[in-house]
């Protein structure tokens, strides 16, 4: 991995307000973000990169290139579930590895929006259609995640038992889901439709995007050093999943972009959604659905571990990959 590349990372704004989180729950300070404005800074961050997406998904059409690319996002989000909710099954029962699974075959958008900024930093073209495969790659994961919970529950259950009703509408219409994929498409009309709309909304949705990822991370910084003692319920094996499952995720990834003949950009961004977990969609649906499994578990892996990972060593790890298999066009 180059050292420039990680230098860079760890010293842009997002990156740095993310470890004065940390540093200010690990040195017992006082500092705290009322809780309705991290909310309303990651719903804005939602709508924002929604409704980007949309307006470049208008530019670029529906070619080959990005339904193929879309189409291998959704079979990552039905597969990495899959992969390791059997790998978890040796050490955690069936509530547990479902819900941990489905958190891992899910997306972080923030993390995905770190990855931009940090390609955007290094004037590395990618397609905003790519916010089209972030927008679809939730839901199928928790869908996979809440059918495996009851297909091998210890109460025994079959598929014939499964309330469908209840696990779409927690797939598809959670908020964050809802926001980013309704957004998604109010983009790509206005960017069809209306050039004037997007000049309007060009202020809200591009010049306080960078300032409201700093004070997002911030609180990420918080909140993940709070999840820290979770870990200790975790056990070294969790932990060590939280570290590798990224990687794996990753290396598929890049193998994925490879076949599809992705460009670097969109390579990095498509490798940090399969190797992103995630730790606000998906524990909301599960702690609806899947009661059963430990919200300490599926959260503190996700944003103690893997979101701090991948932030702060995971993307230029990817890029440097990137960089070694995929030459620049």
């Amino acid at each position: 991995m180059q050292s420039s590349l990680v230098l860079q990372n760890l010293l842009s704004p997002p990156v740095l307000f993310f470890f004065l989180g940390v540093l200010a729950v690990l040195l017992k300070s006082d500092l705290e973000i009322p809780s309705p404005l991290p909310k309303l800074f990651s719903l804005y961050l939602l709508l924002a990169i929604g409704f980007k997406g949309g307006i470049e998904l208008a530019d670029s059409g529906l070619g080959s290139e990005v339904l193929m690319t879309i189409g291998a996002a959704i079979f990552m989000a039905l597969a990495v579930p899959l992969l390791c909710f059997f790998v978890l099954r040796l050490k955690l029962d069936s509530a547990n590895a479902a819900a941990v699974a489905a958190s891992y075959g899910s997306i972080s958008a923030v993390t995905f929006i770190t990855a931009e900024s940090f390609l955007n930093v290094l004037h590395l073209d990618f397609d905003g259609f790519m916010v089209a495969a972030l927008a679809l790659m939730e839901s199928p994961a928790i869908v996979v995640g809440i059918i495996l919970a009851k297909l091998y529950s210890d109460k025994g259950g079959d598929a014939g038992t499964l309330r469908w009703r209840e696990i779409l509408q927690e797939a598809f219409l959670n908020g964050s889901v809802f926001l980013l994929i309704g957004s998604l498409i109010i983009g790509c009309l206005v960017g069809a439709f209306s050039p004037a709309g997007v000049e309007k909304m060009a202020p809200f949705t591009e010049k306080l995007f960078y300032g409201a990822l700093c004070f997002f991370l911030l609180d990420m910084g918080l909140v993940a050093a709070q999840r820290l003692q979770d870990l200790r319920k975790a056990g070294s094996f969790l932990i060590g999943f939280a570290i590798l499952a990224p990687l794996v995720n990753a290396m598929l990834g890049l193998g994925i972009s490879l076949l599809l003949g992705l460009p670097q950009g969109d390579a990095l961004l498509f490798m940090v959604l399969c190797a992103s977990a995630s730790y606000i969609a998906v524990p909301a649906a599960m702690r609806m659905t899947v009661p059963e499994a430990n919200p300490s578990l599926y959260i503190s892996t996700a944003l103690g571990l893997t979101f701090p990972f991948n932030v702060v060593v995971g993307i230029p790890l990817y890029l440097t990959l990137v960089q070694r298999f995929i030459p620049a066009h």
